[in-house]
């Protein structure tokens, strides 16, 4: 009976450890239904309409149907996941023909106005933007129509460069290569892709302060991702500013939170159906629910704080969006963080501060940890150097203040 009572006592006390590794859920002033909810999956095919093709059969693709109007007009369909949803219309598809010609492509969105001006490129991986003059807006500004030169070379068309699951995996790959980096999966997306983690540092985990960076939750928000790229790389630098703070910090990046949503060429949703910026309070999606415990396990398990979580996003413009309530660990870091950044670019950005009244990773960051918490917001325009100029900065500016610290 006593070897009972001990073995229940320990099995007890194993769950109750075990709850220690656990995000416990939080209420909200504006809770969010989380529940999964069906999403429609494109048809994956090569169009073949009056001698032109039209291909979506790639990860990050977003093309519903492709057909003949009149002449050299075509249209494309593009239809979001499910409804309702952020008005985000994201387009990704190949086209070519059977002989050289200029052609005109009116975007046909089904449920938003355009937003997204037409990037080409031959490769998959160097873009241009279209210039104005070859994209006319609707008169209602709903859709859009661009013209084109096809040929028998593939020209691929996006609303914004495609960066998929297998971009972001050699992207880690080779930050890996340093010795100061270990890539890594932390658990499986809804549909099985993989939760990729960057976990950087130098020396023994145990006791050192945390940074998180998490991005891409949205799946069209490209320009925010590209400039978290530049943020890591930054503090991967072998400078000495870049080499102390690996030293005393360890950094947990996320690079690809809504993997599914990516490769599926989603607007907006996980393959959940659901913004996975809105499910950090009761995790009903599986990668929210992963990246939570993640958290909060390596905090427990390394007796570490988390001081700062940082998620990189995309919308009309650049803007900062930060908690009013601040963290005691890091006083007025935000305000000192900012200011250096527009000191070194010349020029004051948006900034937007807010209660923690929503279940958005900010608001999980400060209220799971009391960590300071930011959105880091890059606009859908903003110049690619500018964006790369602007992570780094970020970085070193962020690097400096918190080695003091």
């Amino acid at each position: 009976m006593a070897n009972k009572f001990l073995l229940a006592t320990l099995f007890l006390a194993f769950l109750s450890g075990c709850k220690v590794y656990e995000a416990q859920p939080f209420e909200f002033e504006k809770p969010v239904d989380t529940t999964t909810r069906p999403i429609e999956m494109q048809e994956k095919k090569t169009y073949s309409v009056n001698g032109v093709f039209a291909d979506n059969r790639f990860d990050g693709a977003r093309l519903n149907d492709f057909k003949h109007l009149e002449e050299e007009n075509y249209q494309a369909t593009i239809k979001p996941e499910n409804t309702p949803i952020n008005k985000s219309p994201y387009y990704a598809f190949k086209l070519w023909s059977a002989t050289n010609k200029r052609i005109n492509i009116e975007l046909n969105y089904t449920y938003a106005s355009h937003r997204y001006t037409p990037k080409i490129s031959r490769n998959g991986e160097d873009w241009t933007e279209l210039p104005d003059s070859l994209v006319t807006l609707a008169v209602d500004s709903v859709n859009a129509t661009f013209s084109v030169e096809v040929g028998s070379d593939t020209l691929w068309v996006a609303a914004q460069e495609v960066k998929n699951s297998k971009h972001t995996y050699d992207w880690c790959q080779q930050i890996a290569q340093h010795s100061d980096a270990k890539f890594s999966v932390i658990g499986k997306s809804k549909l099985g892709r993989d939760l990729y983690l960057l976990d950087i540092g130098k020396g023994a985990a145990e006791k050192k302060d945390i940074i998180a960076v998490i991005s891409r939750q949205h799946p069209p928000e490209v320009t925010g991702y590209l400039a978290m790229e530049a943020f890591i790389e930054e503090i991967m630098n072998d400078t000495p500013l870049s080499n102390t703070f690996r030293e005393k910090y360890r950094i947990l990046v996320l690079p690809l939170m809504n993997p599914d949503g990516v490769d599926l060429g989603h607007w907006r949703h996980n393959a959940g159906g659901i913004d996975p910026n809105r499910d950090w309070a009761v995790y009903n999606q599986e990668e929210n629910r992963i990246a939570a415990n993640f958290f909060v396990k390596e905090t427990a398990e390394y007796r570490s704080k988390l001081l700062l979580g940082l998620d990189f996003h995309s919308t009309y413009y650049d803007i900062f969006y930060t908690n009013k309530n601040g963290s005691a660990d890091i006083p007025n870091f935000t305000a000192y963080w900012l200011q250096g950044i527009d000191l070194a670019l010349g020029k004051e950005s948006r900034k937007r501060a807010s209660y923690p009244s929503s279940p958005v990773s900010k608001n999980w960051f400060f209220k799971q940890f009391g960590a300071e918490a930011i959105v880091y917001e890059i606009g859908d325009d903003t110049p690619r150097d500018f964006i790369k100029q602007k992570g780094s900065i970020s970085a070193v500016e962020m690097m400096e203040i918190l080695i003091f610290r």
